[in-house]
């Protein structure tokens, strides 16, 4: 009986789809186990192999779960807004979603032949209605809230507004906005419904705002500094430009400190904690507020350095502070206009990174020192951001090196504060070691006693106080594009109104292009119904809105709905609760307090670490509001989080002529690279390349300046000898159609290969439909582990597979020959028993430590030692099937079900280990004449070192050796040696 795999896993995977194998139950005594993988967005190219890497290490986890007993969540679904399924029905006219169930057809597909425990019964789409309906309740409830800081949560808007009703806000302590200013209950009972909807929103979780946003002008849509890389947008490398919107904010910087405290709560990397704590940025120092000469206006600036306010020389802007075109002087506007724009180019991550250039503009106003009075010129430079702090600083450039460079740059005066202090080649920011000097009353003190009497002094004159500080900024949530969720938000003059729960969701309409409109507005803005009617809670059209302020026009109750919708990671931040509950009880609860109760939160979750700093941030974020709210009983979402490495691709490149930055359409061999100019004289490829550049009209003296560049080929173009099949590289471009190709001296093109990013982007994807079909869906599986630790990267190369895959075939044939199974009821042998129980043990140890790479080395040498064994005993056989279950289910349960099993293997018993096996009751004795070792003899552990001499004495071989002479002495080391001298 050959081991047809393809059949096999066909089989199985039909039989656990139809006996709903993997369906978790909600009310069960087994304990819960929640494993749970960062879902994925289902694009255009489907997986490829790099994909399931952490999704088979979940698996293997979620398996073994079940072995030992529990009951185990273990979800898929599909994270399915997105830009690319718009790019395309931008290009194309197809509907988004017309484009996602397409792709995630293709990728059910995958999954499904890969072998995975998914519970699909629980299945989630996050641009499905009724789950966003769920997203768009959460935010309202955002909108609905306030966070206390008495209480140190959330709390609801209505609590807020029963206090501003009795006394006003004079004693309310929550998180708000920085211009709120004190009124009365007298004052907030005689405002306007509009003038109090103002008020509310600079306290609301969730608000509208004016701020600096990261515009992409070819995706026509704000983007987060995560979806940014290198200056442009992360998904299409496009650039990006800094401009100001009203958007949708939340106010997650509420949540710093707690955020920053649930950190010490779970079992995620330090890695990975590490960059939340430095994105969420918190410091400790002084606020400082030095106000404008000849304007009525102050500067507030955050400084974590007090102690140095003597050595201030001059203040910096962000170029988009509101106060640069107010106080920027007739004399400078052209230069500070000129800044502006050109900043406006850069991102916030680029200018972060970028400490090299020196640039920046005066604005010709002074702001006076709080201490000295002194005028210090204010300066507007892109080194300061305004979404940081408050979009200035006092700059102090003897205990600054950015500063100091910056005043080097331009002239400005360097006072040196600190005793004893060298400042001639560089700021000096030493702050454990700083004596203060030249600074009055600071004069002497060291760092700690300065910036405490500093603060104590600015207090006095009600120009600072302390403070702590944080990085992190309010999340822009909004979207300027089609594909995602709706805003539950219509607008009556201008103000944000919420759309009650019962009238949700509120679903994209239809329109006619997915582009934003002419006049700059979103696509929601080409909808021809899509407005509220508030007399019969439904969508109409648009030509029924109330005209607001036109003369003639009445309040018909009819008002325009939000055009933008929200950001990627609004459905993700808390998809997880969805999956805690069946799909048949979710048309009324986003999950039941049973479900929510019973598997509280994820127990492993499993994702790249590109999300540090956005979903698994934002998720954080949501759940501790959630819970602030009492909507769940968890306040962190994830307990153990492992960052699973990416799977490298090996790229194909070839290298291509160019002269004056334009393609020559001529291509070299990657043997000629080294030195194309330099091929050996009159020989028949340097006479080839002559030709060839002459026939584009390059002058032989001008060859030297023809340049080379790598350019990538598809992997599938190229064999295992790194041969370039240049017929298919002419067919695949038709710029490549009549391309030249210089070929070694071997008369083969050969391509350079290097290790990078597995990527369509890069044409070195290996699609694992064709590793499943060649291979085995389990080969595929046993592989990925078999590459190396879970959380490093490491090369993909197809030709390793075939090590794993003769691994099976030949577990296959220890339990199956010709004559069909050859498995018996014999008794295990002590050798059999050895090898089944050290495999126990490293497979648990292995699993627990999700070492998985090791377990897989671990079933060779047990499959070697029990072929060697001759082991048929079922004993033996039947548990190492539920060993190898987890990494190879589909072989596991084709052999277990030819054991006699009529259960699936799923819930079998993980073997128990057993120590006793492993300890040797026996020791194999060298026996040594004068030293020389002449035989080997085994006898018990626990035998007396007498009883050994004698035993040994009276052997065979020792007589033979002595010959019948008396040794002078015998040596014996229990459990160790036997040396007869004589």
């Amino acid at each position: 009986m050959s081991y047809h795999f393809n059949e096999i896993e066909a089989k199985w995977q039909k039989y656990w789809a139809d006996n709903h194998t993997f369906k978790a139950e909600n009310n069960c005594d087994k304990p819960k186990y929640y494993v749970l993988d960062m879902f994925p967005y289902p694009s255009g190219a489907g997986l490829h192999v790099g994909h399931p890497l952490g999704y088979i290490a979940s698996d293997i986890y979620a398996r073994y779960k079940r072995h030992k007993g529990f009951n185990v969540l273990h979800p898929q679904g599909y994270d399915s807004f997105g830009l690319p399924a718009e790019q395309y029905a931008i290009q194309t006219g197809q509907h988004p979603a017309i484009t996602t169930e397409t792709n995630i057809k293709t990728y059910r597909r995958q999954l499904d032949q890969i072998g995975f425990s998914f519970d699909w019964s629980r299945e989630v789409r996050t641009s499905n209605p009724d789950y966003y309906k769920w997203t768009q309740w959460i935010f309202i409830q955002l909108f609905e809230s306030y966070y206390c800081k008495d209480s140190n949560m959330a709390r609801p808007i209505a609590e807020l507004i029963s206090v501003f009703e009795a006394e006003g806000n004079t004693r309310i302590n929550a998180v708000c906005d920085d211009d709120v200013t004190a009124f009365t209950a007298e004052d907030w009972n005689s405002f306007s419904s509009e003038e109090q909807q103002d008020k509310l929103l600079k306290y609301r979780l969730t608000y509208l705002a004016e701020t600096e946003v990261n515009w992409c002008p070819a995706l026509g849509t704000v983007l987060a500094n995560d979806e940014i890389v290198n200056g442009v947008s992360e998904r299409g490398g496009h650039p990006v430009i800094r401009k100001k919107m009203t958007q949708w904010s939340m106010r997650i910087s509420a949540y710093a400190e707690r955020l920053l405290q649930g950190l010490e709560t779970i079992d995620w990397t330090d890695s990975l904690k590490e960059s939340q704590r430095n994105w969420i940025g918190k410091s400790v120092g002084a606020s400082v507020t030095f106000n404008v000469n000849n304007h009525d206006a102050v500067i507030d600036v955050f400084t974590t350095r007090p102690d140095t306010i003597y050595g201030v020389s001059f203040m910096t802007l962000a170029p988009e502070h509101d106060l640069v075109s107010k106080i920027t002087t007739a004399d400078q506007k052209a230069e500070v206009e000129a800044y502006i724009e050109a900043t406006a180019k850069r991102s916030e991550r680029d200018r972060m990174a970028d400490v090299k250039t020196i640039s920046g503009a005066f604005t010709g106003a002074y702001a006076e020192h709080p201490f000295t009075k002194e005028p210090i010129p204010i300066w507007i430079g892109d080194y300061v951001l305004a979404g940081y702090g408050t979009g200035a600083v006092m700059s102090v450039p003897c205990g600054d090196q950015r500063d100091y460079d910056f005043a080097k740059h331009f002239n400005i005066p360097i006072p040196n504060i600190f005793e004893g202090v060298d400042i001639s080649e560089e700021a000096y920011s030493d702050k454990d070691n700083t004596v203060i000097a030249n600074s009055d009353f600071l004069n002497g003190m060291n760092y700690k006693k300065a910036t405490k009497r500093a603060i104590y002094e600015l207090e006095q004159l009600g120009q600072g106080e302390g403070k702590t500080n944080y990085r992190l900024r309010d999340a822009v949530f909004s979207r300027q594009r089609y594909w995602g969720e709706p805003f539950p938000v219509y607008y009556v003059n201008g103000k944000p109104q919420m759309i009650a729960l019962e009238h949700l969701p509120i679903v994209l309409p239809e329109v006619e292009k997915y582009l934003p409109t002419e006049e700059g507005e979103p696509p929601l803005g080409r909808a021809n119904v899509w407005a509220w009617d508030t007399n019969t809670n439904t969508i109409v059209s648009n030509d029924l809105v109330t005209l607001s302020g036109v003369e003639g026009s009445h309040d018909n109750g009819i008002y325009p709905l939000e055009l933008n919708t929200m950001p990627g990671w609004a459905g993700s931040s808390w998809y997880f609760f969805r999956y805690m509950e069946d799909a048949a009880n979710r048309a009324d609860v986003f999950a039941t307090e049973e479900a929510l109760k019973y598997w509280e939160n994820v127990d492993l979750y499993i994702g790249g670490s590109e999300h540090a700093t956005g979903h698994l941030l934002y998720s954080r974020f949501w759940v501790k509001f959630m819970h602030d709210r009492g909507f769940v009983g968890v306040d962190e979402p994830f307990k153990k989080l492992i960052n699973q490495g990416m799977i490298l691709g090996t790229s194909a490149f070839v290298y291509e002529a160019t002269y004056e930055d334009k393609s020559l359409n001529i291509y070299f061999s990657s043997e000629l690279h080294d030195g194309p100019n330099n091929i050996q004289s009159e020989s028949p490829i340097w006479r080839e390349r002559n030709d060839l550049f002459a026939e584009k009209g390059i002058s032989t003296d001008d060859f030297e300046k023809v340049k080379y560049r790598l350019i990538h080929a598809d992997v599938s173009f190229v064999n295992a000898s790194d041969e370039l099949d240049i017929d298919a590289f002419k067919n695949w471009r038709k710029e490549y159609k009549d391309a030249k190709f210089l070929k070694g001296d071997d008369g083969t093109f050969k391509v350079k290969r290097e290790v990078e990013k597995m990527s369509k982007s890069k044409y070195n994807v290996v699609n694992p439909d064709n590793i499943c079909e060649q291979y085995g869906a389990d080969s595929l599986r046993l592989y990925e582990m078999f590459l190396g630790p879970l959380e490093q990267a490491k090369p993909w190369n197809t030709a390793g597979i075939t090590g794993v895959h003769g691994f099976l075939k030949k577990l296959w044939k220890l339990y199956v020959d010709d004559n069909g199974v050859k498995v018996s009821d014999a008794e295990p042998s002590k050798d059999n028993l050895k090898t089944l129980h050290k495999t126990i043990k490293k497979v648990e140890e292995d699993i627990e430590n999700f070492s998985f790479n090791t377990s897989v080395s671990t079933f060779m040498i047990a499959s070697n030692e029990l072929t060697q064994q001759k082991c048929t005993s079922k004993a033996i056989l039947e548990p190492l099937l539920v060993l190898i279950s987890p990494y190879a289910p589909h072989i596991a349960e084709e052999l277990w079900s030819k054991l006699g099993n009529d259960q699936s293997i799923s819930t079998a018993p993980f073997p128990k280990f057993e120590e006793k096996h492993l300890v040797e009751s026996n020791k194999n004795y060298p026996i040594s004449f004068n030293g020389k070792m002449r035989f080997t003899l085994e006898l018990p552990l626990d035998m007396s070192k007498d009883d050994i001499e004698k035993t040994v004495m009276a052997h065979e071989k020792t007589i033979a050796q002595l010959q019948g002479r008396e040794p002078k002495k015998v040596i014996v080391v229990p459990g160790k040696i036997v040396n007869i001298v004589g």
